[in-house]
């Protein structure tokens, strides 16, 4: 079972390379399982290296007496064709063998497992903690961080070297959050909250994404961590905790009037104007590295396309084409780039 864990993990590894913005520190790659940044993916790290190698040494042990019993068991030339080498009836030794040391190391690798989930599966919140709030939407992640009052979407931000506790739960269907370099997967369950932690030992980026099949834009639900330093943490916090910037200019006044007068400020919550209840927080979108959950990256080109039409980005994602008419796209775009 441990090797096919290991190969389920294995598989999964070119996830989130889509997010073209991403950085990461100097040599890494942001979704490697093999350089973690965090104690919880360290130690997971370690239990993976653990098994490819037992297994890596029993797959040499297989093929060279596969190779041996081909060299030593064919027909010596002088035998006429179709007479049977000498055979070989049963070892005890062997056969002890094959039991007793497949027994030992199912039973290494099961002590290693409960020690790894002791010391990563916590049952309570760390010491000095952040906690999160995550909730998985079809086809976006909403992060909540009910004691900052801060609510953002798709790009969770957190300090360098503190615990992060998240509190894990589905508005839809099943998804499952999973950051390889800084942490397992966490099944995220309709009616459910499961809880997981992680800490980023090192500033930057951290790419993922839901390890679980949600639907048509399952491959399009990607995860982001952005690892700062304590004071660009306060900084940002601060920044989300403000009203949503009123817009300078007269193009932007129309575009927040656009705005509030169609489906926009039903499904999205922006501060101070509308309080959506289906889509990410706008409040301050602006201020954000992509769009569309991580599958492109923020530009004012890339805001007006994903308006325009966001099925020919994210096909099958719920938010629909709206048909505005030039001016009014133009405008709304307008707006939305203030909201930083």
């Amino acid at each position: 079972m441990a090797g096919a864990c290991v190969f389920s993990h294995l598989i999964s590894l070119g996830i989130a390379a889509t997010d073209s913005t991403a950085v990461c520190a100097p040599g890494t790659n942001p979704t490697a399982i093999f350089e973690p940044a965090g104690p919880a993916a360290t130690h997971l790290s370690a239990v993976i290296w653990l098994v490819l190698g037992i297994t890596a040494a029993i797959g040499v042990v297989v093929l060279t007496l596969l190779g041996v019993a081909i060299v030593k068991g064919r027909r010596p030339a002088g035998l006429p064709a179709g007479t049977e080498p000498t055979q070989v009836f049963g070892s005890n030794q062997v056969e002890l063998a094959w039991t007793v040391v497949p027994t030992v190391i199912v039973f290494l690798l099961t002590l290693v497992t409960v020690r790894v989930i002791r010391d990563v599966d916590l049952v309570d919140m760390p010491d000095g903690a952040l906690r999160v709030q995550v909730i998985g939407h079809q086809w976006w992640w909403e992060y909540r961080y009910p004691d900052l009052g801060v609510v953002t979407a798709n790009e969770l931000v957190v300090p360098v070297g503190t615990p992060v506790w998240l509190e894990v739960e589905s508005a839809d269907v099943a998804h499952s959050w999973w950051v390889p370099r800084l942490a397992g997967k966490r099944d995220v369950i309709p009616n459910y909250q499961t809880n997981t932690w992680f800490q980023a030992d090192q500033a930057g980026t951290y790419l993922g994404q839901c390890a679980e099949y949600c639907g048509t834009e399952h491959a399009g639900m990607l995860l982001r961590v952005d690892a700062v330093d304590d004071a660009a943490f306060e900084s940002w916090t601060a920044a989300q905790r403000a009203p949503a910037s009123a817009p300078p200019s007269a193009i932007a006044m129309r575009g927040r009037a656009v705005f509030e007068s169609l489906a926009c400020a039903t499904c999205h919550t922006v501060s101070g104007v509308s309080d959506g209840l289906f889509g990410p927080d706008l409040s301050h979108v602006a201020s954000r590295a992509t769009l569309g959950s991580g599958v492109i990256d923020f530009s004012e080109d890339n805001l007006r396309r994903w308006i325009d039409n966001p099925q020919d980005i994210k096909p099958g994602c719920n938010m629909p084409s709206l048909n505005l008419t030039p001016d009014d796209l133009t405008a709304v775009v307008a707006y939305l780039m203030e909201l930083r």
